[in-house]
């Protein structure tokens, strides 16, 4: 018998059937095949407890992470549209429940669970992963009280986000109705399920964008409200992007999620949590008809006050009156000092005069009149010199001896002919008075034939007449 160790099939350089042995060799992807469809059939639907490690999102939204536990761990991929509708943000470390079924990835030679849900393993779980992303968020200062903005004392516009169908907006409507009316812009969301918390966000985002001169109103403050429920119904208010949202908002927030022993990461990211939906109404604004009742207490303390300080006013002035000295005893010293002073101004004013006098006199006796008389005197002779220069150079004068002034009709001495029978209508001034006299070629006939007749003689020209002025 042939030893097995040196059988000369083993060492075989091309492999051949060998009689008895009926395996038939296939190729390695018809083995992956078989095996894909063993598995997939064999667990097409499982659910898997497990912690997430590796969690990592790609860019075509695909999300790959793997589930372990103490002895083993399994990869898993969720597609796009399944990772879209997860109502939590997964994280390493965090322990849930998937629901799948099981394939073979013929690449690695590896199998791995389709996800097409996964929910949180029970509360514990859930709380926990409440805790880290707290404890990551306050690090950060989010939930700072130096952050918070104080709220306003009655702001003209309130922007609520909740759900436009739910009881929380009522009650918060009802309630401003009934303390102080004012004017409010509720922005509608979903408050629970896959997409709530990204709808909340763009909300408390979407008021403080407003323009404070657009066509609709920025508010002065805004309200977070829901009603309450589980945590996985809060779960919404404790996402990230709706706490960085509500603490990056500059216009200050009311947190109302829930009744009175529901917290949410939002009340701690808020400028103030209320209690409740209504207890946040209250809150936002004051009491009306309280304000008015303090109004007028505040008036009637000021008219208290400010006759009290008028009949204290007047106390102390009846005192200080009783206090004061009287009149003339205040007055006397100064009337006696006007007395002597008004005595002190005649004396000086008759010193003064009397002093003016005795140098006027002295200055009249330093003139000399016989001096002054002379001026006086030729003074006269010039003048009278001036006169009989004036009287001979007077024209009217020469009417005294049979001369006459021609004058134009129309204004203007007549010193020619031609000047004459130009004018036609002229004005003689004799000694005694003037008369009208017309120029004609008739009557000038008779007379110039005469003037021709007779020798002209020559005059000498008369020298201009000297100006008196």
């Amino acid at each position: 018998m042939a030893d097995p160790l040196y059988d000369t099939q083993a060492g075989r350089l091309v492999a051949e059937a060998t009689p008895g042995d009926n395996a038939m060799a296939v190729s390695v992807s018809e083995l992956s095949g078989r095996l894909k469809r063993m598995v997939e059939g064999e667990f097409g639907h499982v659910r898997l407890r497990g912690e997430i490690s590796g969690y990592k999102r790609a860019a075509s939204g695909h999300a790959y992470l793997c589930l372990k536990d103490d002895a083993a761990v399994i990869d898993g991929v969720m597609w796009k549209g399944s990772a879209a509708g997860l109502a939590f943000r997964p994280e390493d470390g965090i322990e849930v429940v998937a629901t799948g079924r099981l394939t073979t990835y013929p690449g690695r030679s590896k199998y791995q669970i389709v996800i097409e849900r996964m929910e949180l393993a029970g509360a514990g779980a859930l709380m926990a992963l409440l805790e880290k992303l707290r404890l990551k968020l306050a690090g950060e200062g989010l939930f700072d009280r130096e952050r918070k903005k104080p709220l306003p004392f009655m702001p003209r516009t309130i922007g609520v986000v909740t759900s436009p169908t739910g009881a929380v907006i009522r009650d918060i409507l009802h309630r401003l109705e009934d303390r102080c009316p004012t004017h409010v812009i509720v922005w509608p969301v979903k408050v629970q399920g896959a997409g709530a918390a990204d709808e909340v966000a763009a909300a408390v985002r979407g008021f403080d964008s407003l323009p404070d001169d657009g066509p609709v109103r920025r508010p002065d403050l805004v309200i977070v409200a829901r009603g309450g429920g589980s945590i996985e119904d809060l779960w919404a208010f404790n996402e990230e992007v709706v706490v960085r949202a509500v603490a990056d908002c500059s216009i200050p927030i009311i947190s109302a999620v829930g009744h009175e022993t529901d917290t949410s990461l939002c009340d701690h990211a808020a400028d103030l949590r209320a209690p409740t939906p209504t207890a946040a109404a209250e809150l936002a604004v004051p009491v009306l008809a309280e304000l008015r009742l303090s109004l007028d207490a505040m008036r009637q303390r000021s008219e208290r006050c400010a006759r009290r300080h008028v009949e204290r006013g007047r106390e102390r002035l009846d005192a200080l009156a009783r206090v004061m000295p009287a009149r003339d005893r205040l007055l006397g010293p100064q009337r006696q000092r006007l007395d002597e002073l008004g005595a002190r101004l005649d004396l000086g004013l008759e010193r003064r005069v009397t002093r003016a006098r005795a140098q006027l006199d002295r200055t009249a006796g330093a003139i000399r009149p016989a001096a002054l008389e002379r001026r006086l005197e030729a003074g006269r002779a010039r003048l009278t010199d001036l006169g009989r220069l004036v009287e001979s150079l007077n024209p009217d004068k020469l009417l005294d001896r049979g001369y006459v002034r021609v004058e134009a009709a129309a204004g203007g001495t007549v010193t020619s002919a031609d000047a004459a029978r130009a004018a036609g209508a002229l004005l003689l001034h004799f000694r005694d008075g003037a008369l009208p006299a017309q120029v004609g070629e008739a009557a000038l006939a008779p007379r110039a034939a005469k003037l021709e007749a007779r020798p002209s003689r020559a005059y000498p020209e008369k020298p201009d007449q000297p100006r008196l002025f």
